[in-house]
Order: C-alpha cells, then sequence, then structure tokens
C-alpha cells in the first residue's frame, strides 16, 4: 500500500502542554513519556452501580476490571448465550491480526474509537512492534476505560499515543482530537472493533462511520467488527434485550446490514468473514463453529 510524503501535525513543532491539544483529550505519550491534562481527566465516578460494555467485555476475557453489577449482567447473559466468551476472544484476536495486516501494509496511523479497557497486546503495542513511529489515538467515553488510559501510553519512542475521550455519535469531536496527533495528509485506519453494536439504528450509524470516513485521507481503511444474529437468532434477540434492560443499547445486525455500513469502500480480501475465519494464523478448529463466534469481522479501503 504506498502512502504519500510524510508530514507531522503542527502540533509537533511545539512543546507538548495543556494549550496544545484538545480539552477533551486526556492525555498523550510521546517518545513513551506521558503527560496528563486534568482539563480532560474522567471524574471519579466509574459508575459501579450499573453494568458497562467495557466491563462486560473484561468479565468475558476473564479480566478483573469489573464491579458486581457487571457480573450480574454478565451472568445473566451467559445463561442466554454461554458462548459470548468465545466472541469476545476471538473478536480481539482479530483485532490483533487486522493490525498488524495494516501495519504490514504500510499503514502507521490508527484510530481506536470503543477501545475498552486495556488488554494486552492493545493496537499501539501491535503496530509499534512492525513500525516502532506508528502512531495511535484511543477514543473512549468510560470512566473505566479513561481510569485506565495510562496503561495505554506507554508509546515506543520513535511513536506517540494518545487517548482522547468522546463519543462515536459525535464524529466531529473525535476528528478534532484525532487532529493534533495524527497526520491526515497520510493515510490512517479507522477502527470500530465492536463498537458499532452499541449504536442502534435511531443513532444512524452508517452516517457516523460515513461522516468519518469522509474526513479521512484517501489509502485510509476501516477496521470493523459487529456481533450478528444470523446463525443464533434465538441467543442474540435474548442478548440483545437483556443488554437493553440494563439500559445499553445494543442492536445484533446481519450480514447484509453490516455490508450497507461499509458501503463505497473498497472491500479488502477476503471479504467480511466470521472473525475467526479472517486470515486466521493456522487451521480453523472445526469446534469453533459460526454460531459459537457471532461476529463479523471486514477491513475497508477509501480508494
Amino acid at each position: 500500500m504506498t502512502t504519500t510524503q510524510d508530514h507531522r501535525p503542527e502540533s509537533d513543532s511545539a512543546p507538548l502542554g495543556v494549550g496544545t491539544f484538545p480539552t477533551q483529550m486526556i492525555s498523550t505519550a510521546v517518545g513513551g513519556d506521558p503527560e496528563s491534562y486534568s482539563s480532560g481527566a474522567p471524574s471519579g465516578d466509574l459508575l459501579a452501580d450499573r453494568p458497562r460494555p467495557a466491563r462486560l467485555y473484561d468479565y468475558y476475557l476473564n479480566g478483573k476490571d469489573n464491579f458486581a453489577a457487571d457480573r450480574a449482567a454478565a451472568d445473566a447473559l451467559l445463561k442466554v448465550a454461554p458462548t459470548l466468551p468465545t466472541t469476545a476472544r476471538e473478536n480481539r484476536r482479530f483485532l490483533e491480526r487486522a493490525v498488524r495486516h495494516l501495519a504490514r501494509l504500510g499503514i502507521s496511523q490508527f484510530l481506536d474509537i470503543g477501545t475498552g479497557i486495556p488488554t494486552s497486546p492493545n493496537t499501539h503495542e501491535i503496530a509499534q512492534a512492525e513500525d516502532p513511529a506508528s502512531r495511535v489515538v484511543y477514543v473512549d467515553n468510560d470512566p473505566m476505560v479513561l481510569a485506565h488510559a495510562r496503561a495505554l501510553l506507554t508509546s515506543q519512542p520513535e511513536g506517540r499515543t494518545a487517548v482522547l475521550k468522546a463519543d462515536l455519535r459525535d464524529p466531529q469531536q473525535i476528528l478534532a482530537g484525532a487532529r493534533a496527533v495524527l497526520d491526515f495528509q497520510r493515510p490512517i485506519a479507522l477502527m470500530l472493533i465492536a463498537v458499532l453494536h452499541f449504536i442502534e439504528d435511531s443513532d444512524d450509524p452508517r452516517g457516523l462511520v460515513a461522516e468519518l470516513v469522509e474526513a479521512l485521507p484517501h489509502g485510509s481503511c476501516v477496521m470493523l467488527s459487529h456481533v450478528t444474529g444470523d446463525f443464533d437468532p434465538g441467543a442474540w434477540e435474548n442478548v440483545v434485550a437483556l443488554y437493553r434492560k440494563a439500559h445499553i443499547p445494543a442492536q445484533a445486525r446481519s450480514r447484509s446490514e453490516i455490508e450497507a455500513i461499509t458501503a463505497g469502500l473498497q472491500i479488502m480480501p477476503p471479504g467480511l468473514q466470521v472473525v475467526s475465519r479472517w486470515r486466521p494464523d493456522g487451521p480453523v478448529d472445526p469446534a469453533l463453529t459460526d454460531a459459537a463466534v457471532s461476529c463479523y469481522g471486514v477491513l475497508g479501503r477509501k480508494s
């Protein structure tokens, strides 16, 4: 994949300081040296009394960054869909393979929206293993994720990472923050990993993605994963109902609905696939059925 001449954001020419970044930027690391900005720091309220998507996902991955409300909700979800941990694990493996694939194609900038609680290897660790100068902007609005922001700020000396407090439903806020770190004259990988299924049709997920893609330079890529009820509709109807009962917007989508979100992009091989079948590192375990995974993944390129 070809890239244009390397132009760096204007913020590189000035010393780092509070005035260099938008107020919603939580923190940034250049050359492995994190600096925090109190103007955008998360409040101390982690909303521990209610389940949150990032902490449920952490629980599915056997993480420890969750509370009793999350565990109770997750246990109820596991009763109707016991393969949710499989979905989460395979989605995470898709992220690792897809980031590595794009990095090897020459993409060195990543905008990771809906980051979730840090789980190693994180996006910047994967990308910087291929190109130490890679830059990553993480975006999330979950207070627990923001509380762990420093774990995402261990950049290689040549690269940069930053954490931005923002909501996917406000693309312009995301783009304004990302421009402080990423060079919008060079290709960027827009990462929407397991986040769009928390955007219901009433919030126009296709329009949100199109608005973000429109701002990206040509040659940029979109990396997307999304849960589906195509293979086990009854289970996923119950999952969506339980998420909504917990006041978490949720919507599983079909192959055709996900294809509509990526319309206009040049879909890269091997196309839209169940994530376990997307460029696997080796033979796929026959026990890892499409119904057990129930999550699609795809890469598309802006031509």
